[in-house]
């Protein structure tokens, strides 16, 4: 099976790796803990719920990790690639548009790892951020997005 190549910025691969050291050294832990208290107090019962969301929590930080482990052993980060025109949208740029209510929005174009809309950090494997990848100052794009047809002009690039 070939493994995906998880693209990371630099700030987002050691994000991820905090994470993962905190869930390792502190979060497992803790969850085990968890488990062993409910077991002294004999609340080991499948219908003790202190015990099950013990183990539920166990399970959510094990897979957790396991995720985590996996997206940064197959990181690839992201860098400011001086071969490629500055004024051309890729992985790693802010890209400002303004939209088709004549709004401006920034958007970070990052890999799926660390995507998060609701903060303007777009995956390249989004619908927007497949349409902006490779897209120039001045160019106007149409994206079909769950929601409908939006269009956007491209307005910088940093």
């Amino acid at each position: 099976m070939v493994k995906k190549s998880s693209y990371l910025t630099q700030e987002g691969y050691d994000r991820l790796k905090e994470e993962l050291g905190r869930l390792t050294s502190v979060r497992r832990h803790e969850a085990v803990d968890r488990i062993h208290e409910a077991k002294e107090n004999g609340r080991n019962s499948v219908s003790d719920g202190e015990y099950e969301d013990a183990k539920k929590d166990q399970g959510f930080v094990e897979g957790r990790i396991r995720t985590l482990e996996n997206i940064l052993s197959n990181a690839s980060i992201i860098k400011r690639d001086t071969s490629h025109p500055p004024d051309v949208a890729r992985l790693g740029c802010k890209v400002t548009v303004l939209n088709q209510e004549h709004k401006e929005e920034q958007f970070s174009l990052v890999g799926s790892a660390e995507a998060s809309p609701r903060h303007g950090r777009i995956s390249n494997e989004s619908p927007v951020g497949q349409a902006l990848i490779g897209r120039r100052i001045g160019d106007q794009i149409e994206v079909l997005v769950p929601g409908g047809v939006i269009k956007f002009t491209v307005t910088a690039i940093e």
